[in-house]
């Protein structure tokens, strides 16, 4: 496929300032019961299925290697950290839905993306010294579920009631949740909790655009990022329903057909920030106005056919590798209360995994 037209900035991007982020007295303890929460829904994970899976984004769909392409001509605004560099780098991607236990595809939920680009240089991040990764976590949504790190813990803390409990019932509930999630989107509305409790429309995740709905720094600016399908096999898959053929893994199955065929093409794109206002910072549930920011492409992933799930890549990428915003440069740091008090809690969930799987957890080198 030929380079894709690169968007210009028609902005004036916002430089971030240390005040832009504030940091609550008490955000240590949220950080900490945010911890215990996700630990002891991997206890209880690990209880049942007798090995150590994510607190969240447990269940993967696709695990692909392919190639980031960073564009040559970017100016200067949007040439920054893992884009400063133009070339060709290679990079894992991992697709996922969000609770952090092994549900039924039919309990349909929103999903994620996990990105580890391979290769990249300049300072780094605490804790990832000398590795050459850039991760970036994704769902497929533009902004977060809960405006503040307390109000995702509360959140979080009544979902893991749920875990492992009644799996047939949970499907039962998602049916209920995805007509009522379709009669909303009807009438042009559109619910989040709705599609977190199991109303997520039953679509080919393959289709879906993803962002970071939270912000990194992105150099002197601050932005979010996407990942968007371009290529036309890929785009026929939006909002496309999956069959899943009474397969408790049919979103598994859809996506090793479509590779088993074809590749395809995603752009990365990046939304500067402009107004500190409209585009906070620590209200983590505020889409950021898209008429004042459009997102604009910085790179191009490729992936060409390949199985997208086998033994060998259970573990060499689900196992044996984590995915963290924390996982990086010093250009992309992450910002807000939600990115914050979950970087314990990826800690944690390393050496919980290691320790349970036997499995040491590592960053690929070049």
């Amino acid at each position: 496929m030929s380079d894709l037209p690169i968007a210009r900035p028609a902005v004036t991007p916002q430089p971030f300032q240390p005040s832009f982020e504030q940091v609550p007295d008490d955000e240590a303890q949220t950080s900490k019961e945010l911890m215990e929460t996700l630990h002891a829904i991997m206890e209880k994970t690990f209880k049942d299925n007798g090995h150590a899976y994510r607190g969240v984004h447990a269940k993967a769909h696709g695990l692909l290697r392919g190639q980031v392409t960073v564009f040559d001509d970017l100016p200067p605004v949007l040439a920054q950290g893992a884009f400063a560099k133009p070339g060709i780098l290679p990079v894992y991607l991992r697709f996922s839905t969000n609770p952090g236990d092994i549900l039924n595809d039919k309990v349909s939920t929103p999903r994620g993306l996990a990105i580890k680009i391979v290769g990249v240089e300049g300072s780094r991040l605490p804790g990832s010294e000398g590795a050459t990764t850039q991760d970036f976590v994704m769902v497929n949504a533009k902004a977060f579920t809960s405006a503040t790190p307390k109000a995702f813990l509360k959140t979080l803390k009544l979902l893991a009631k749920t875990t492992d409990r009644a799996p047939r019932t949970k499907q039962v509930i998602s049916t209920m949740l995805r007509g009522a999630e379709a009669a909303l989107e009807a009438v042009g509305g559109e619910s989040s909790t709705l599609k977190n409790l199991g109303g997520h429309p039953q679509t080919h995740i393959l289709g879906e655009s993803f962002t970071t709905v939270v912000p990194v720094l992105y150099g002197p600016y601050y932005a979010k990022l996407a990942m968007i399908p371009v290529s036309p096999s890929l785009t026929a898959l939006t909002d496309r329903h999956v069959d899943l053929q009474d397969d408790p893994d049919g979103l598994r199955a859809a996506v090793a057909e479509y590779f088993a065929r074809q590749g395809g093409t995603w752009e990365l794109r990046v939304q500067l920030a402009t107004d500190i206002e409209k585009m906070p910072i620590e209200d983590a549930s505020t889409p950021w106005p898209e008429d004042l920011s459009p997102y604009v492409t910085v790179a191009r992933i490729d992936v060409e056919v390949q199985a997208s799930w086998d033994q060998e890549k259970a573990r060499e990428i689900d196992d044996a590798m984590a995915f963290s915003p924390w996982h990086g440069l010093a250009a992309h740091r992450p910002l807000g209360g939600i990115m914050r008090v979950r970087k314990p809690t990826y800690e944690m969930s390393v050496g919980y995994r290691a320790n349970h799987n036997g499995c040491p957890i590592h960053e690929p080198g070049q």
